[in-house]
């Protein structure tokens, strides 16, 4: 992050100077023309006989040297532009380093089951974005088997998503209504804040819209045991059809963030209903790797210049933990305290009688013969009553 901080830094200096640049260069040409202009019509009115006299002709001459020195501005401007321009690249060569195949495993993706797990999650993130052409193409050329009862959800999620954006809710409604049984199961207010917003761009139209908001209030009768005190609020905006919401106590209802929610809570929900993330695969690896790979950069170079590269030498292992935010951990991990480890298929962790969980490798270590001590109270067991636990 500190390297697209340095490199941002950079590119703002550029537009900046080129907003400078271009704000001075159209008050200048605006001042000559409008001084070429004064020039022209005082000739013109000096007469018609086609010559300049000699006051003239020093005021054309010193037009045209003011001329000269305003492009000659201009042009070192540009100069400058330029050598703004250059030392962002130079930014972006400093700060980031393009040899990756130090932290890389080459044989991540060789077998061809692994190369169709990742076509699939590509594809699968061309389909959220309603990238429909190139999905397709994708899929002729990697021969991925996806029939259009599984791109048909994508691009539906994508048009409602587009609509809402554009504070289009016609479309996300009838998703809701569609979906109805399914929500209620997972006690979701999908539909009812759809109709809130629908009610509320009713109310802020006015008395033109009076008639139709009240009619429209209808929709809400399957809500009003589960929703009474938002719906008193709503009937309250009532009271200002004349006023205006903008100028009422609930002028808050207004507020732009209430559309990004909406937008939110209609993908978290249309995702669970689908059996899918909320975020794209894709999009979670990129974030993910992102924040990884200047720690593990920085690590492996400290290993060179130590002439310690083969302490890692397990390239699905890391050689220290790498914080990469709690919106990428999906899964619950172990490490064992004593011997320090994060617990795997091969290491997995068990539960001593006493309720304390140590690593099976840990287990087999302090094993002595048919007895084994918690290390954290003086509890004896077997080893064979220590029980593995699954997260």
């Amino acid at each position: 992050m500190d390297a697209c901080g340095a490199v941002e830094k950079e590119i703002d200096k550029v537009l900046t100077k080129f907003d400078d640049i271009r704000r001075n260069s159209s008050t200048t040409i605006d001042d000559l023309l409008n001084h070429v202009n004064n020039i022209r019509r005082e000739i013109e009115d000096g007469g018609t006989s086609g010559t300049i006299n000699p006051g003239q002709a020093i005021l054309l001459s010193q037009t045209v040297k003011r001329i000269q020195d305003s492009l000659g501005h201009v042009s070192a401007d540009h100069k400058d532009l330029h050598g703004n321009v250059s030392k962002v690249g130079k930014a972006i060569d400093r700060n980031f380093v393009s040899d990756f195949n130090s932290v890389c495993n080459e044989t991540a993706f060789a077998k061809e089951e692994q190369t169709s797990e990742i076509n699939q999650v590509i594809c699968e993130h061309f389909l959220r974005q309603g990238m429909l052409d190139i999905a397709e193409s994708l899929v002729e050329e990697s021969g991925l088997e996806i029939h259009d009862q599984q791109i048909e959800p994508f691009l539906e999620l994508h048009r409602i998503l587009e609509a809402l954006k554009q504070h289009n809710l016609s479309p996300a409604l009838h998703w809701a209504q569609a979906h109805r049984n399914e929500l209620t199961h997972h006690r979701s207010s999908l539909e009812f804040k759809l109709l809130r917003l629908n009610f509320i761009d009713l109310v802020s139209q006015g008395v033109a819209k009076q008639q139709e908001a009240l009619h429209f209030a209808r929709n809400f009768a399957p809500f009003a045991s589960s929703h009474t005190k938002e719906l008193q609020v709503l009937m309250g905006t009532l009271l200002y059809l004349r006023q205006g919401l903008d100028s009422s106590p609930y002028r808050h209802l207004l507020d732009p963030i209430h559309w990004v929610d909406i937008c939110d809570v209609f993908t978290r929900e249309a995702c669970t209903l689908l059996g899918l993330s909320m975020e794209s695969a894709l999009s979670v690896i990129v974030k993910a790797g992102c924040a990884a790979l200047p720690p593990l950069l920085t690590i492996k170079q400290v290993m060179l210049q130590r002439q310690c590269s083969g302490v890692w030498s397990a390239k699905d292992e890391l050689p220290v933990e790498i914080d990469i935010g709690v919106d990428c951990r999906f899964h619950s991990i172990f490490a064992c305290p004593i011997l320090k480890q994060q617990s795997n298929d091969s290491n997995p962790p068990v539960r001593l009688i006493c309720g304390h969980v140590i690593s099976r490798d840990a287990l087999q270590k302090l094993a002595n013969g048919n007895k084994v001590k918690c290390p954290y109270c003086p509890v004896e067991q077997a080893p064979s009553d220590a029980r593995q636990i699954f997260f």
